[in-house]
């Protein structure tokens, strides 16, 4: 199919894609989720005043269509989504049960794809411009038929299937996950893939212990509750480059998520803001020293000061040389 997630931005712009229709805004239901619904807003304006982007600089996401989303997702799953009780049961906020659909669709469902197409956006420019930071997305838990945990569609296998199958040259993919929780959804639709390496580092005890799943992840690093920084980092340091040597791929996925922070209500560890700056420096230098292209998405993080933290450690990569 043709796609307008394929077309290229203007030259000037920076490969940090983000729409203002990422943030999730109604009635104040987002509220009753323990989400910041708002976050992927907020990393922007920091990065604004710091004078790092401008609107103009940044690569603006485009909704998935229903046929981009067919590259993963079945048409029974598709359909499932029109069922306002599916979405409240996925995203985790119970009253979108008693929304018409087309409020959830719109008010819900429309600012995921936005973030779905917008990590599709993002493989392309990796590729094309050796990194690329999807401000949204990073939903690690939807996989092709089933979502759950805030993620109603599978961007991460989206991005990485279409790389295989529309650019030259990639054939490989590595998904680093270093959210809090496991990443069950890319791990089901990669089971059998041996195209992808998986490595996931995740709290062991809490949301979604898939164990099926865990059957996919090449390297797993189970955390215990309270984990913190020095441990942490050593770990990350450790898997990351013992990943890369083990197989080089075309791509990498970061899914960044920031819900190991310590004081996280669902992610039960306890690393600090400055540790998730470093995790991020450690991830970036692994990459762009092997020369490896690396697409970043900052998927699961809960609390307020986590945008703030989002956007210092992309200034951090920004005043190391890591992206430019």
């Amino acid at each position: 199919h043709r796609t307008e997630l394929y077309e290229e931005p203007p030259s000037a712009c920076w490969p940090i894609v983000y729409s203002p229709d990422y943030n999730i805004t109604f009635m104040g239901l987002e509220k009753l989720h323990p989400f910041d619904a708002g976050k992927w807003g907020k990393v922007i304006s920091f990065l604004k005043e710091e004078k790092l982007i401008g609107d103009d600089l940044i690569v603006q996401a485009r909704e998935a269509t229903d046929e981009d989303l067919l590259v993963v997702h079945t048409r029974r799953y598709l359909n499932k989504l029109k069922w306002s009780f599916v979405v409240a049961t996925i995203t985790e906020i119970p009253p979108v049960a008693f929304l018409p659909n087309f409020v959830v669709q719109r008010k819900v469902l429309k600012p995921l794809r936005i973030q779905t197409g917008g990590t599709i956006m993002a493989g392309k420019l990796a590729v094309d411009r050796g990194w690329a930071i999807n401000v949204g997305g990073g939903f690690h838990h939807c996989s092709s038929d089933k979502g759950g945990g805030f993620c109603a569609y599978a961007d991460i296998t989206l991005a990485i299937k279409f790389l295989f199958e529309r650019v030259q040259g990639v054939s490989k993919a590595t998904i680093i996950d270093l959210d809090a929780h496991q990443g069950n959804g890319h791990e089901r639709d990669f089971m059998d893939d041996h195209r992808v390496y998986i490595m996931d580092v995740y709290n062991r005890y809490i949301y979604p212990g898939d164990g099926f799943a865990k059957r996919a992840i090449k390297r797993k690093v189970e955390l215990e509750w309270g984990t913190e920084d020095t441990e942490y980092l050593q770990k990350v340091h450790t898997h990351v480059e013992g990943a890369l040597n083990e197989l080089k791929p075309d791509i990498i996925v970061y899914n960044a998520g920031t819900d190991v922070l310590d004081g996280d209500p669902l992610g039960g560890l306890a690393i600090s803001p400055q540790g998730i700056v470093k995790r991020d420096e450690v991830v970036f230098k692994a990459a762009r020293s092997r020369r490896i292209p690396i697409l970043m998405v900052t998927s699961g993080g809960y609390q307020k000061r986590t945008a703030r933290i989002i956007a210092d450690s992309i200034l951090n990569l920004h005043n190391l040389g890591l992206i430019d």
